[in-house]
């Protein structure tokens, strides 16, 4: 049995628990809803998630470290647990279904640097879940028991390919806004579909490239996996692999070069 299969399965489990507790709150008329110190909305149904993923963790893998969007680092060792438990927060309190729950399992390398190795990226106002486990490949469905196999794209001409991203603004204080506008000028086709979903469609080879100018690691991590083991890359503007510069940079592998040419840092 491949080495993280067992905790791919406790994975679907946290996010069958958030899922049915953000579920139950979506498009809530007596939602309450704040605003973070970093001028970011949070709602009630973030914290439930992550309260609700954090308790079934503690119980099931109670040496594992935990890093949440909400609650910050809880424990140390060489596996940690980071969870988004809703990425999408902004369309979940406007009552837009583009918003999800990312759960990762990350592990030290011989750097001591926390690598992802297990994603589930689940969508449940979408009615759409992905997941991949490191050396188990990527797959799609409602469940582990109807999954259908992920594969990116082999789209090779920039004139070909569909771009996703989520917005300007990020690329505008980046100055990077007529790089990314040339971009999308040369591309087939560009569309904003925003947060985890385009890097999902990138995996499924119905989207071929994409990037955001600032992201968290809870954003990326589960992301990563998924990718990776649906034979895409993902990067930072930087160009190193992973989810750790900040931002990110995720293609089908065949256009990585060009995409980190037009926007990257080199």
């Amino acid at each position: 049995m491949p080495e993280y299969d067992d905790d791919l399965r406790l994975a679907h489990v946290l996010a069958d628990a958030a899922d049915a507790a953000t579920t139950a709150r979506f498009r809530a008329l007596d939602l309450k809803v704040e605003t973070k110190p970093d001028m970011t909305p949070v709602s009630e149904a973030d914290r439930a998630a992550e309260e609700l993923i954090r308790g079934q963790l503690q119980r099931a893998r109670p040496r594992d470290a935990i890093l949440g969007e909400e609650y910050g680092v809880q424990g140390t060792g060489p596996r940690r647990w980071v969870i988004d438990p809703i990425d999408g927060t902004k369309n979940y309190v406007r009552g837009v279904p583009v918003w999800a729950t990312l759960i990762s399992l990350t592990v030290q390398d011989d750097e001591g640097v926390y690598q992802p190795v297990v994603g589930v990226v689940s969508a449940p106002a979408l009615g759409r879940r992905w997941w991949a486990a490191q050396g188990s490949g990527a797959y799609t469905g409602r469940s582990l028991t109807s999954a259908t196999p992920l594969r990116v794209s082999r789209v090779s001409r920039l004139e070909d390919a569909s771009f996703g991203y989520s917005s300007l603004t990020g690329w505008e204080e980046r100055g990077r806004l007529d790089a990314f506008l040339q971009l999308s000028r040369d591309c087939w086709r560009t569309r904003a579909y925003g947060d985890f979903w385009p890097y999902m469609m990138v995996a499924e080879g119905s989207v071929d490239i994409c990037a955001e100018p600032e992201l968290s690691l809870w954003d990326m991590a589960a992301l990563v996996v998924v990718l990776q083991e649906a034979g895409g890359v993902f990067t930072g503007l930087d160009g190193q692999p992973g989810p750790h510069s900040g931002n990110g940079v995720a293609s089908n592998g065949l256009l990585h070069e060009e995409l980190l040419a037009r926007l990257g840092d080199a």
